[in-house]
């Protein structure tokens, strides 16, 4: 039976002291065939990367780390897996590039949230996000209200692209600032334009309860049009 902390076990694994020599040769190989597999992929930054590639970039981790400190994992083998995740890689990049329902299906497409100040409720629902997390994407974009957004993309990489009106054109809009996105209400306190917490779709409305006349919600909240700084 084995005792805990015994040191020799917990730090080399019962492994000779001299296999730190195999260990910093087979890492230094792999961090070769990592590099070399990363530059045959094709320069594109972080941010560019699509859900694909990032699967691609775990898997090779995955491959990589194994032979760099397992004795029972040989570095030719690990090769091979990256000789053949490349090629099936470049494949299915050849194959997107001729096919777009392929392309679609690998890559995901572009969704517009945000069309002409109002939530695109059909694209939110397919992307299942998070109203929350989208809200604090926009406000990192100096954005106060739906108002001052004539379209918003989610592209395929997970970037989110805005299109602003101009001051000019900027609309009543559904705030996204907590501190007056927090007052929304089912009852209406005064008569006023409201834009419903759902949709962002602006309307008037009198003192009382409504619902509105795109998503049939009922939850508003005072629709302001402010122009944007920065």
């Amino acid at each position: 039976m084995k005792e805990i902390f015994e040191w020799d076990r917990l730090l080399f694994n019962d492994l000779p002291k001299s296999f730190i020599l195999e260990v910093i040769f087979r890492s230094t190989v792999m961090f070769f065939i990592l590099l070399l597999t990363i530059k045959l992929a094709g320069k594109r930054g972080v941010k560019q990367l699509s859900i694909f590639e990032t699967v691609i970039i775990i898997a090779l981790g995955s491959a990589a780390g194994d032979p760099m400190f397992y004795e029972d994992v040989g570095i030719i083998p690990a090769a091979i897996v990256f000789l053949v995740v490349i090629i099936l890689y470049r494949f299915v990049t050849w194959l997107t590039a001729k096919n777009k329902k392929f392309e679609e299906l690998i890559e995901g497409k572009v969704e517009c949230l945000i069309k002409e100040g109002r939530f695109s409720i059909t694209s939110f629902k397919k992307e299942t996000l998070a109203q929350d997390e989208f809200f604090a994407e926009l406000r990192v974009k100096s954005i106060e209200h739906l108002g001052q957004v004539k379209n918003a993309f989610l592209e395929t990489s997970g970037e989110l692209s805005v299109f602003y009106y101009e001051d000019k054109e900027v609309q009543y809009g559904l705030p996204i600032l907590p501190s007056l996105f927090q007052k929304k209400s089912k009852t209406i306190p005064a008569a006023g334009l409201y834009a419903c917490t759902f949709c962002g779709h602006t309307e008037n409305q009198m003192p009382g309860i409504a619902k509105c006349n795109v998503c049939e919600k009922d939850e508003w909240v005072e629709a302001i049009r402010t122009f944007r700084i920065g």
